[in-house]
């Protein structure tokens, strides 16, 4: 029987490929509401969706906001890069396609989180980069490069 910790990480895992797939998903359904409604529109919709679901969540669980003014200033201009997250995609997605697009902001996400990470930034666990990780994220710019033709 697998021990508590390995079942854990097994459902973190499972979670985590779960995201990974709804990003792939969104972008590509966010590509398709940019041709057609634009960027504006296609983010609209994406938001007012979203803001629905959570309502419903938030009315499910109510108490869940009382340590709001504890938050870091900072972390409430999440929603306005989740902003940028969503319409970039939506954006290139169409102009790049699907890959294309996902690989460099995979790519980019990448190069963000070692700093973040290496520096501590914004209450990250401080973590020295490595020479592999830095070996890995350098593949993932060969990556772009490869996959771009840039």
């Amino acid at each position: 029987m697998p021990s508590k910790s390995m079942q854990q990480t097994g459902f973190l895992i499972l979670i985590a490929a779960l995201g990974g797939t709804a990003v792939a998903l969104q972008g590509q359904f966010m590509g398709i509401m940019d041709r057609l409604l634009g960027t504006s529109g296609s983010l609209f919709i994406n938001y007012m969706t979203g803001a629905v679901v959570v309502s419903v969540i938030m009315l499910a669980q109510p108490g869940s906001l009382k340590a709001w003014t504890e938050v870091p200033i900072y972390a409430f201009t999440a929603g306005l890069l989740g902003l940028v997250i969503a319409g970039s995609i939506g954006y290139t997605v169409p102009r790049l396609g699907l890959s294309t697009a996902f690989t460099i902001l995979v790519t980019a996400q990448f190069v963000v989180a070692l700093c973040l990470s290496h520096f501590g930034w914004f209450g990250a666990v401080q973590n020295p980069v490595t020479i592999s990780q830095v070996a890995g994220v350098g593949s993932l710019v060969l990556g772009v490069w490869l996959i771009t033709g840039a």
